[in-house]
C-alpha cells in the first residue's frame, strides 16, 4: 500500500542536534547578506577580554585565501576538559549552541559585562564556515584544533609554548561558506568602521587591520576616546561649527552610593554630545561594545536626560516664549552623539543585537545623563542660553508646522466625545490615541499616560461586529461614532478615495486585556479598521499595543539588584524562568504575579510596559501587501453571521495555526 506524502507520524518529528539549527536557519542566528557579522562575534570576543582589562592589542588580518583571523591578547579560551561535558572547553564553545562564559554574572563570573546573553556567537561563526581554526595560549602552552562544517576534525594539540612567543591569548581564523550568504565578499568600510568602533570604546587599546593581498595595514588607538571619535567623524562629513562646547561625561553606579542602589556596581554609561545648527546628526551607540545600529532603550535614556536637563534650565531662566511647549525631539533632533552604556545583563532584540531592550537602561542613562548636563549648564550659563535658543527655534518651526495641518482640518470639526480624554500636542505625526477594554483601564491609562501627546478614550463593552453592517448604520452604534469622530475621520467603503486630511492622531493603538476577550475586541476593532477605515490600515496608523500577561518579582543575585520582570506570554515567562535558573536562583526564589486585566495594574506599571514608547511594544497593522480578494473571503468566513458552519470547519482543521495572543 503506498504512503501518503503528508502522513503525520512519529517519524515526521525531526530533532535538530549541535550545530544544525543554524545551518537549517542561519537567518534567526545572524545576518545573511554578507558574512560580516559572523566576524564580528569572534572580534566581540577579542574586545570582551580587552573590556575587562586583559590584552592591549587586538588585530584582524583578511588572508589571500579568503579565510579572516582575528587575534587578541586576553587569557586564552580554557582548554581543559569540562567537568560536566568531559570534553575540552574550547571545543565545546565552538559546537555548541548556548555555551559560553558569559551567562555567570555573579562576582566569580569570568565576564562581569560582556555583549550578551545569547551564547551562540562564535558557535554561529564555525557552523558557517567551511573551516574554522583556533590556536589559544594560555598557562605556558600552545594549544591548536581544527572544524569543518561545524564538525572538529583536528582534535586538540597542546605544547610548551615556544620562546619568545606570546604568554597568552586566542586567534580564531575562519573560511565562511559561501552557501549561506547573499555575497561572499565582507564590506570592507564598514569591517573598518566597527574595527575603529572597537578602538574607540576601549582607550589605549591598538586594533590593527591587514590586508595580506595588498600590503595595507591600519591602525586605530584612540587616547581621548569618544569625544575624539566624534570630532573626527563630524569633520569629516563637514557640519558646521558646534553650537556649544561637546558636552562629554561618563558616571557608572557605585554599591555605596545613596540614590544607585537599584542599578549593578559599574552600570553606567560614557557619551558625549554635540548640538550644530546645519549637517545630519552622527549618531552611534553601544552597549558593552556592542553596536547598537537600530538604538533602544539606553539612546532613549540619553534623549530623555537631555530633554529634562534642557527643559529645567530654560524654566529656571524664563527662557520660553509664551505659546511655546518643548519636546524631547526639539532637544534631540539637531544633537550628534556616541554612547556606550554597560549594562550587566543586557536584553537585545534578536540575536543580532542591533537594539537594546533592557527597561532599566532608561532610568540607568536619563538620570546620569541629566544629573550631569544639569550641573554643565548652571556653571556655563552662557553656553546653555545658547543651546536654549536652538532649542526654542525647533520647538517654534514644529508648533509652525502643526499649525499648518491645523488650519486644513479646522472647518466642520464635530463635538468630541466626552469620555475622550484628548492629548495637548498639535502634531499630527507625534499623536497617539489609544482605545482601552473597559473605563477601570481607561482611568489607569489617563493617569499614566503622557498628556502631552498621548489620548484615551475608552470603550464599554465589545464593540459591534461591523463586518456586514451597513455603512449607515454604523453611527448608531455609540463606540463606533465616539471612535470616528475622535480620529477625526468618517467611515468609507474600499472603493472611496478616502478623505484623512482630518485626522488627529498618527496613531490609533488598540489596547484591551492579554486574554480571549481581550482578543475579541482586538478582533472587532480590526474588522472595523479593516472594512470601514481600510486607508488607515494600508498607511499605517493602526497598531495593536502588547501588555504583559505576567510580572517576575526576581530577588538581587551577584551583581544585579531585585528586579521586576515583566513576560507578555507563557513563552516570554519560560525564558525569564530559564535565566533565572542559569543565574544561580533557587526555584522558589522568585515570584510571579498574573495580571487578570488592564485595571489590574497602575498608573506607572501601565505607563512602563505598554504606554512608553522607549519600553512598550506596538504591533503595527498593515495591510498594504496582503491579498485583498482572498481576505475579504477569510473575513466573510470568519465575521459573517451566515457562515457558523464553515467557520467550525475551518477551526477544526487549523484552528491550531493561529496565535492565541494574536
Amino acid at each position: 500500500m503506498a504512503t501518503r506524502k503528508d502522513q503525520y507520524s512519529e517519524s515526521s518529528i525531526k530533532v535538530l542536534k549541535g550545530l544544525e539549527p543554524v545551518k537549517q536557519r542561519p537567518g534567526m542566528y545572524t545576518r545573511t547578506d554578507n558574512p560580516l557579522h559572523i566576524i564580528q562575534e569572534v572580534i566581540d570576543n577579542a574586545s570582551d577580554e580587552s573590556l575587562g582589562g586583559y590584552g592591549k592589542e587586538i588585530i584582524l588580518t583578511m588572508h589571500t585565501d579568503g579565510s579572516v583571523s582575528v587575534e587578541d591578547f586576553g587569557r586564552g579560551i580554557p582548554v581543559g576538559i569540562h567537568p560536566e561535558e568531559k570534553k575540552p572547553v574550547v571545543e565545546i564553545v565552538f559546537t555548541q549552541l548556548h555555551a559560553g562564559g558569559k551567562f555567570e554574572k555573579g562576582s566569580s563570573g569570568a565576564y562581569a559585562f560582556s555583549g550578551g546573553l545569547h551564547g551562540v556567537g562564535v558557535s554561529v561563526t564555525n557552523a558557517l564556515s567551511k573551516r574554522l581554526e583556533v590556536k589559544v595560549w594560555r598557562d605556558n602552552q600552545v594549544s591548536t584544533l581544527a572544524f569543518e562544517d561545524g564538525f572538529l576534525v583536528e582534535k586538540i594539540q597542546t605544547k610548551a609554548k615556544a620562546f619568545g612567543d606570546k604568554v597568552s591569548g586566542t586567534t580564531v581564523r575562519a573560511w565562511p561558506n559561501p552557501k549561506y550568504f547573499d555575497g561572499p565578499q565582507i564590506p570592507l568600510a564598514e569591517l573598518q568602521r566597527l574595527l575603529r568602533s572597537k578602538a574607540v570604546l576601549l582607550p589605549g587599546v591598538k586594533v590593527t587591520f591587514i590586508q595580506e593581498k595588498t600590503g595595507e595595514s591600519l591602525s586605530w588607538i584612540y587616547e581621548h576616546g569618544l569625544k575624539g571619535y566624534l570630532d573626527e567623524t563630524m569633520s569629516q562629513l563637514g557640519h558646521s561649527p558646534v553650537v556649544i562646547p561637546v558636552f562629554d561625561g561618563e558616571h557608572f553606579a557605585e554599591a555605596d552610593r545613596p540614590g544607585e542602589e537599584n542599578f549593578a556596581e559599574g552600570e553606567g554609561a560614557s557619551w558625549v554630545v554635540a548640538w550644530t545648527e546645519e549637517g545630519s546628526p552622527v549618531r552611534e551607540s553601544y552597549v558593552n561594545l556592542i553596536p547598537t545600529t537600530a538604538g533602544g532603550t539606553h539612546e532613549s535614556g540619553l534623549r530623555e536626560g537631555l530633554f529634562s536637563a534642557v527643559k529645567s534650565f530654560i524654566e529656571i531662566h524664563a527662557l520660553l516664549p509664551k505659546g511655546v511647549k518643548l519636546m524631547p525631539e526639539d532637544v534631540f533632533a539637531r544633537a550628534s552623539f556616541v554612547l556606550s552604556a554597560k549594562v550587566l545583563d543586557p536584553q537585545f532584540q534578536g540575536q543580532i543585537k542591533e537594539r537594546l531592550n533592557s527597561r532599566d537602561a532608561v532610568r540607568l542613562v536619563s538620570g546620569f545623563v541629566k544629573s550631569a548636563l544639569d550641573l554643565w549648564l548652571n556653571q556655563h550659563v552662557d553656553y546653555g542660553k545658547k543651546l536654549a535658543d536652538l532649542v526654542i527655534k525647533q520647538a517654534q518651526a514644529r508648533t509652525r508646522a502643526g499649525q499648518k495641518v491645523e488650519k486644513r482640518k479646522a472647518s466642520g470639526v464635530a463635538v468630541l466625545p466626552g469620555k475622550l480624554t484628548d492629548c495637548e500636542s498639535e502634531d499630527i505625526v507625534m499623536n497617539e490615541i489609544f482605545l482601552v477594554e473597559g473605563d477601570s483601564a481607561g482611568g489607569s491609562a489617563k493617569m499614566g499616560r503622557n498628556k502631552e501627546y498621548q489620548a484615551i478614550l475608552p470603550l464599554r463593552g465589545k464593540v459591534l461586529n461591523t463586518w456586514e453592517a451597513e455603512r449607515d448604520r454604523l453611527f448608531a452604534n455609540n463606540e463606533v461614532h465616539d471612535i470616528a469622530v475622535a480620529i477625526g475621520v468618517d467611515p468609507h467603503g474600499s472603493e472611496d478615495e478616502p478623505d484623512l486630511s482630518n485626522l488627529r492622531y498618527g496613531k490609533i493603538c488598540i489596547l484591551s486585556d492579554a486574554d480571549v476577550d481581550g482578543s475579541h475586541i482586538q478582533v472587532l476593532l480590526l474588522t472595523l479598521f479593516f472594512k470601514h477605515f481600510p486607508k488607515l490600515m494600508e498607511r499605517g496608523h493602526i497598531y495593536v499595543a502588547k501588555p504583559p500577561l505576567f510580572r517576575v518579582d526576581a530577588p538581587a543575585r551577584g551583581k544585579k539588584p531585585a528586579q521586576k520582570i515583566y513576560a507578555l506570554d507563557t513563552g516570554e515567562l519560560t525564558a525569564i524562568e530559564d535565566k533565572l535558573r542559569k543565574d544561580g536562583l533557587k526555584e522558589d526564589s522568585w515570584q510571579i504575579s498574573r495580571f487578570k486585566g488592564l485595571g489590574e495594574m497602575s498608573a506607572e506599571q501601565l505607563w512602563e510596559t505598554t504606554l512608553n514608547p522607549d519600553t512598550r511594544r506596538l504591533l503595527p497593522i498593515m495591510s498594504g501587501d496582503v491579498d485583498l480578494v482572498q481576505t475579504n473571503k477569510t473575513m466573510d468566513m470568519l465575521m459573517g453571521k451566515s457562515e457558523s458552519s464553515a467557520r467550525r470547519v475551518w477551526l477544526e482543521e487549523r484552528g491550531n495555526e493561529v496565535e492565541a495572543d494574536i
